[in-house]
């Protein structure tokens, strides 16, 4: 069933669907992981945990997901902070600044292994981006946040160009830097623009039209970048993630999201 639906439900992130052979051919690269893999059961009995895994995540059991997946060492780093910035984006949950701090952690043991993988640069982009947000972006800029969401996310992108993901929450990053420190000082310092931004919103979109969440980030970013201007085209927006039918409970969670957008 998964399997089947896998290619839907990871059109926005473009994850490889986990099989054996993908951990063996990553185990080969990487000769400490695939140490660890034989260790572990073999490239089978991995791949079987990671699917399992990515099953818990879909099916909206975050904590699993976060749990299975960081068993799996920096094979599991994806999935597992993938449902860490969900989970700290949804929950109320007072460990919310824990979870993301161990995924920050995880997702950068990660990378220094798996630098070949796009969405292990860009989920840690995620959770580094999300704990910028519980902190406050002001906070984060001024402790170095910025740079690293920005490093991750374009060598996500550079890996792979149809990271639609990617794509929205680098334009985000331009959108929340200039809203924060206004354009000139944003430009000098980070290099961002709104032209910047608009380009992958766009290409976001045209990678995934039926994706609610790259509609809500564009709608969100519109909005720092100059909400009486981009009011009317921002709630188009919302209204049409509000329409999306959601393939999994990340898209559901998302879909309620948008709603609430439309009202407000």
């Amino acid at each position: 069933m998964l399997r089947r639906a896998w290619e839907k439900l990871h059109r926005g992130d473009r994850e490889p669907w986990p099989d054996a052979r993908l951990i063996a051919r990553r185990g080969s690269a990487h000769p400490g992981l695939g140490t660890w893999i034989a260790a572990h059961g073999q490239a089978g009995a991995v791949a079987e945990g990671l699917q399992a895994a990515w099953g818990e995540f879909h099916a909206g059991d975050f904590r699993s997901a976060i749990k299975r997946g960081s068993e799996l060492d920096v094979l599991g780093a994806s999935v597992a902070n993938k449902a860490a910035a969900i989970h700290a984006l949804h929950s109320r949950d007072a460990t919310a600044q824990q979870t993301l701090e161990a995924a920050i952690a995880r997702g950068e043991a990660a990378v220094r292994v798996l630098d070949d993988s796009a969405n292990t640069h860009y989920t840690l982009a995620l959770v580094l981006g999300r704990y910028g947000q519980h902190i406050s972006i002001a906070r984060a800029i001024a402790q170095g946040f910025a740079g690293r969401v920005r490093t991750h996310l374009d060598r996500a992108i550079e890996l792979e160009s149809r990271h639609a993901e990617a794509h929205v929450a680098l334009g985000l990053y331009h959108a929340e830097i200039l809203g924060k420190l206004g354009s000139l000082a944003a430009s000098l310092t980070f290099g961002v623009s709104a032209s910047a931004a608009l380009d992958h919103f766009r290409r976001a979109v045209s990678l995934a039209p039926d994706s609610p969440i790259v509609r809500i980030e564009y709608a969100n970013g519109l909005l720092l970048l100059d909400r009486t201007r981009y009011r009317d085209e921002a709630r188009a927006l919302y209204r049409q993630a509000a329409a999306c039918q959601p393939l999994d409970a990340m898209e559901r969670l998302d879909v309620q999201r948008a709603q609430g957008g439309v009202k407000d």
